[in-house]
């Protein structure tokens, strides 16, 4: 059996993109040449690899075997060679780092510039991932780091602590919601916090010189009332259009956006009311007519970790960006 590299590399691609042609320009390749390296590893092999259809290809038996030992061998070759990479000229490589909504637009933006600025030449490939998604892909391979909420089941990987963020629900001030009973009397201290990272409100998303302390309500409250929402990409979209699901009820959303600022424009010009974190709302207060109401649901404190298989067979670049991540904010 004499598969090289390249090889693995190809069939890897093959069976995450469900298709030849698309593994074979993730390769830069001609579909021909990737047709024909296939075909000889299955020769090799004696057995199909790959079930063709017309919609795609999905993996045999055999070649579900075949990808995980590929998934083993790529990373063992890529820990090897960020290891000795660090005796040339510095870090090199690629992170393939998947997160969710929350910790992505919110808290990822300024630790990984940092690293990608003292380490230039570190890849990182970061893609948005709904947080249970997240864990399949660093279980089986597919992903080196994940970082996702710590609800989830994570059994079996390492985990290290992130940050911790909550999600408010912003409305307009002229929105019925703003007329909340408020849970504190004036004067309003800013919003005790249960960890010490969790980001305390002042200012207007206080409550201060509005009128009112801070008001807090359930998810379940807020569903009669239209939203502006994120995309339908959005993992935490999808997040919050299955806790509605389960209750039996629908998100009514108005309009779709691609940001957590947008969305905050939107409130503030009264279209609907939206679920943001805490740390946007707190940013975005200053310039907009936004008000903060406090989600009394659990799953709105959220508390982010980074997951891991293991930190020891990670390339020592993704070591390192897992230590710089884990580091305090």
């Amino acid at each position: 059996m004499r598969f090289d590299l390249t090889d693995l590399r190809l069939f890897l691609h093959v069976v995450e993109a469900g298709s030849i042609t698309h593994g074979a320009e993730r390769m830069h390749l001609a579909i021909a040449a990737a047709s024909t390296r296939i075909r000889d590893m299955e020769a090799t092999l004696g057995t199909p690899l790959l079930h063709r259809q017309r919609q795609g290809v999905q993996p045999t038996e055999a070649g579900r075997t075949l990808l995980h030992h590929a998934r083993v061998l790529l990373q063992q070759a890529e820990r090897m060679r960020g290891d000795l990479a660090e005796y040339a000229d510095g870090l090199r490589g690629q992170v393939r780092l998947m997160s969710n909504t929350n910790a992505l637009t919110e808290f990822l933006p300024e630790p990984l510039s940092a690293f990608l600025a003292a380490h230039p030449q570190v890849n990182i490939d970061l893609e948005e991932r709904l947080s249970d998604e997240i864990v399949a892909a660093v279980a089986d391979g597919t992903a080196d780091i994940g970082i996702v909420a710590g609800t989830v089941e994570v059994a079996g990987l390492e985990v290290l602590p992130f940050r911790v963020d909550r999600f408010v629900l912003v409305v307009a001030p002229q929105h019925p919601l703003a007329s909340v009973p408020s849970v504190l009397p004036p004067p309003f201290p800013p919003l005790h916090c249960p960890h010490p990272s969790l980001p305390r409100l002042r200012g207007r998303e206080a409550g201060e010189g509005l009128g009112v302390g801070l008001r807090r309500m359930a998810f379940a409250e807020a569903l009669d009332f239209d939203f502006v929402g994120l995309d339908r990409a959005s993992a935490l979209q999808r997040f919050l259009s299955e806790k509605a699901d389960r209750i039996g009820r629908r998100l009514k959303l108005r309009v779709q956006l691609r940001s957590f600022d947008a969305v905050c424009r939107l409130v503030d010009c009264n279209v609907g009311i939206g679920v943001v974190p805490a740390t946007t709302a707190e940013r975005l207060a200053k310039t907009m007519s936004i008000h903060p109401i406090e989600l009394m649901d659990e799953w709105a404190v959220r508390k982010l970790t980074i997951c891991v298989r293991r930190q020891t067979d990670l390339p020592i670049y993704a070591r390192e960006l897992v230590r710089h991540l884990a580091a305090p904010g």
